[in-house]
């Protein structure tokens, strides 16, 4: 990426994480609704850190806006020295949203100030990553906020629906189709000159046998049919900690649906809706994705395979520039559909490093290869993530838990 256009793209993206939170209140940006969640106001602090920290105190002459805040919203580079506990984050009431907001702006200007001297080429990859590393944060920002918003019993609007108010149940959806696969050895991984993480890489030969994915993803109307057919008091069909994790918090339907009246309602970043039969399911878990897979006679895709088939096609979907942050109905015809945008799809896959993995050097290789642990893979993006930020190669990554991302099902078998 060129000077200008990482300038550009600098500018950009900073402008669009605070025009994030101007929908919010100073409380709402303040407050933590759970360990796994951060206040808005930590994002923004946090994301300005990372340039602070990893750019900024390199430069000769550079003073810290407040020493303090290299430990406040330092979130888990061990190697930079200590950081703040994640589940106090909420407590953090000083500094101030405007202080944040101050020492954001101070920030900016040396980080604009260090492009027109001149950065060498480490500092301008550091630069790059740090801003697909706040874009990241934006969604992490929504995602949080959504959450927030969700345990208050007054159901706050965040912003009003873009899409005219349908509240509708939805409209049939055709009935699911399959894209084969045939078997053979294939490449998957990133190889090119743009950006992408670490974890992407290297570009690596695969052997797939013949495999067949959904030409759409999973709808709300088929979840409400597996509940109907007791899916969530139907032990067979889960995993062992999936089980365990439905009878000790009780789940019964997806994070965020509540039984109202005989009819089921959901809460979203504009507030309260009927559950549309032909929306995408989402805030779905990798057991729930697990466990509907089984009940409908399938499995879920290996991110090998998912990746195959999005190689295919292009990156257009419903992202967080349309404004909707909720999953769309489906609205293609021609399969494979909705494979970027909607929700991040669970995959059967461990987040694990590819062959050949190597990290990055010095803080920077704890950016993503300590997680590869116990978390499952997430392919396609979602509603709330930033277009300019997605790629057939991106891999997400949440524990098997995980209800309060965007994340959804699509299904596979084998051909």
């Amino acid at each position: 990426m060129d000077l200008v256009e990482l300038t550009r793209r600098f500018r950009s993206v900073r402008g669009a994480s605070e025009a994030l939170c101007e929908p919010l209140s100073p409380e709402d940006c303040c407050a933590q609704s759970m360990p796994d969640a951060s206040p808005a106001k930590w994002h923004l602090a946090h994301t300005s850190w990372f340039f602070e920290t990893l750019i900024l105190e390199k430069r000769n002459g550079y003073r810290p806006f407040d020493p303090t805040y290299r430990v406040l919203f330092n979130s888990y580079y061990n190697s930079l020295g200590e950081q703040y506990p994640r589940p106090h984050r909420g407590l953090l009431t000083r500094p101030s949203f405007d202080e944040v907001l101050a020492y954001r702006g101070h920030v900016d200007r040396h980080i604009l100030e260090s492009l027109e001297n001149g950065l060498d080429a480490d500092d301008l990859s550091v630069l790059e990553l740090g801003i697909h590393h706040e874009q990241q944060h934006q969604e992490l920002l929504l995602a949080d906020i959504k959450h927030l918003l969700s345990q208050n019993p007054l159901h706050p609007v965040y912003l009003a629906e873009s899409d005219g108010g349908e509240r509708a149940s939805g409209a049939a959806v055709a009935d699911l189709g399959w894209c084969e696969i045939e078997s053979g050895v294939e490449r998957i991984g990133f190889a090119g000159k743009d950006f992408a993480f670490d974890n992407e890489r290297p570009r690596h030969r695969v052997h797939v046998e013949a495999f067949a994915l959904g030409n759409r993803l999973v709808t709300n109307g088929e979840i409400l049919d597996f509940m109907a057919d007791g899916g969530y008091t139907t032990p067979g069909l889960w995993l062992s900690d999936g089980w365990a994790r439905v009878v000790s918090k009780g789940w019964r339907a997806p994070l965020y649906w509540e039984q109202r009246g005989g009819g089921w309602w959901t809460f979203t970043l504009s507030g309260m809706r009927r559950v549309r039969r032909d929306e995408p399911a989402c805030h779905v878990s990798y057991y729930e994705a697990n466990a509907y897979a089984a009940w409908a006679g399938a499995r879920l895709p290996t991110e090998t395979e998912w990746e195959i088939l999005a190689s295919a096609v292009p990156v257009e979907g419903n992202f967080q520039e349309s404004g909707r942050l909720h999953p769309a109905p489906l609205s293609s015809t021609g399969p494979p559909a909705q494979l970027f945008g909607d929700v991040w799809e669970w995959t059967a896959s461990a987040y694990a490093p590819y062959p050949g993995f190597r990290p990055l050097t010095g803080s920077l290789g704890e950016y993503n290869g300590k997680f590869m642990s116990s978390q499952m893979v997430l392919r396609g993006g979602s509603c709330a993530t930033a277009a300019s930020h997605i790629r057939c190669t991106y891999r997400n990554f949440f524990y098997p838990e995980d209800r309060w991302q965007w994340s959804g099902i699509r299904l596979a078998r084998d051909a």
